[in-house]
């Protein structure tokens, strides 16, 4: 891909600065209609508004485009794809490209076992087929998630996420039967412990709860990233899903390993769960699986998937065109992109290892590949959250022209397009620490 252009950081409209401001949930129509954001073809790590403004995308469409805005070689396989079949609905008529999709899942998937493969098309429809499956499968019905989890929005998959309240709020009577337990953080302690400091251990937690108020012979499945997403970019202690898979060995329980973020390279190996050698019975992808066009697949044991023509289905789940772009986005991954993941977040690692000593406002840097945050706290002594810093930071290096996104109560995350290079890294952070120290004063 040709090399990018120095980006300019004239300012765009009022009407931008006001509504992709802060954490760039909340967009609203206008916007919408006066400032769309336009991939320019062939830069991939860019995108332009209509007024000419460039920005450097440091989100990737929340993780997205993980190889990067219209790669040209995505873009010829859609149009290929487009010109011979653009739907065929897989629940009814199989075509070559669903079943060589599914192999290769399959076989890159971690786990030396068989597998089988559901394709769906966004991240919360692959947990709620993977819930079904378990209860199916089990003929138990309650599930284990954890605080500060982020499943998706719909009624099952909303029933396992804790990330927000509002997430929640006025949509209950949510699914019966979950329970949530906290989440190993080794920054900030469920119990109160100071950082470095906590031994506490959720297994331990895990079993009590089983002793107590939710029988293990009725748990269908724990639900878990094995590095947490919207909950900010935590990373387990090395030692958490070797227990947890022990756990639930135990128990009969089966694992599900929330992927969607965390998956398809971003952490510099194509699954997160392969840092720690645990493979899970059940595992759920989508967002960077086909470098923006909708599509996610759950990928269980063989044995586990073994419900019958019509328990589930999705009408254009595993669509032509989208699979023929995961099929190449694979590819890419597998030849140069994941290795750059985690050539790239070692470098960004390194660059700002020293940040909290030089920014009394970060409190905590931790990331895999290119799945890195930076938490922000009004005092390194308390570690009280600072969500007004990360908002100020967030909006300054947006008029800089830099996208950056927040996690969690008050974390910066860098998530870029896995093709990402040295001299666009530079310059992001050089923005990022401009407005880190900008908020300071």
């Amino acid at each position: 891909m040709e090399k990018l252009p120095l980006i300019k950081t004239a300012l765009p409209g009022p009407e931008a600065q006001r509504t992709l401001a802060l954490d760039h949930q909340y967009v609203s129509p206008s916007y919408t209609r006066d400032y769309p954001l336009v991939a320019r073809r062939g830069e991939g790590m860019m995108v332009e508004d209509v007024d000419g403004n460039v920005f450097l995308d440091f989100s990737a469409g929340i993780a997205v485009v993980s190889t990067g805005h219209c790669h040209p070689d995505v873009v010829r396989a859609i149009q290929q794809q487009a010109a011979t079949l653009i739907h065929m609905s897989g629940t009814d008529f199989y075509y070559p490209l669903l079943a060589q999709l599914a192999e290769k899942l399959a076989a890159i998937a971690p786990g030396k076992f068989p597998k089988r493969v559901y394709f769906g098309n966004s991240g919360t429809e692959a947990m709620e087929a993977a819930m079904k499956m378990a209860r199916y499968h089990t003929r138990r019905h309650r599930f284990i998630a954890f605080l500060n989890s982020f499943h998706g929005r719909t009624f099952g998959s909303l029933s396992l996420t804790a990330s927000k309240a509002v997430q929640r709020n006025g949509f209950g009577p949510l699914l019966p039967g979950v329970s949530h337990v906290p989440y190993p953080n080794p920054y900030r302690c469920a119990f109160g412990h100071g950082a470095g400091e906590c031994h506490c251990d959720p297994i331990n937690y895990l079993e009590k709860l089983f002793k107590t108020s939710v029988p293990p012979e009725e748990v269908a499945a724990i639900a878990v990233e094995p590095v947490q997403g919207e909950g900010g970019y935590v990373i387990p202690p090395r030692n958490f899903f070797p227990r947890l898979r022990e756990l639930a060995d135990k128990h009969g329980i089966l694992l599900i390993f929330d992927e969607v973020q965390c998956g398809m390279g971003r952490t510099g190996k194509m699954w997160a769960c392969d840092h720690f050698g645990v493979a899970p019975d059940i595992l759920i992808t989508a967002k960077g699986i086909a470098s923006g066009l909708p599509l996610s697949a759950t990928v269980a044991r063989a044995d586990v998937m073994n419900w019958g023509p019509g328990a589930h289905a999705s009408t254009f789940g595993g669509n032509p065109v989208a699979c023929a772009a995961a099929m190449e986005t694979i590819r890419l991954l597998e030849t140069k992109y994941i290795a750059n993941a985690a050539k790239m977040g070692e470098y960004i690692l390194g660059r700002i290892a020293d940040w909290r000593e030089k920014h009394p406002i970060v409190g905590d840097i931790r990331g895999l590949g290119l799945m890195i945050g930076i938490e922000l706290v009004k005092s390194q002594q308390t570690r009280e959250p600072h969500p007004e810093a990360r908002k100020k930071i967030i909006q300054r290096a947006f008029e800089q022209g830099v996208l950056v996104l927040g996690c969690g109560e008050s974390t910066v995350r860098f998530m870029p397009p896995l093709l990402v290079e040295r001299e666009q890294i530079d310059f992001a952070l050089g923005v990022l620490e401009r407005c880190i120290a900008e908020t300071e004063r």
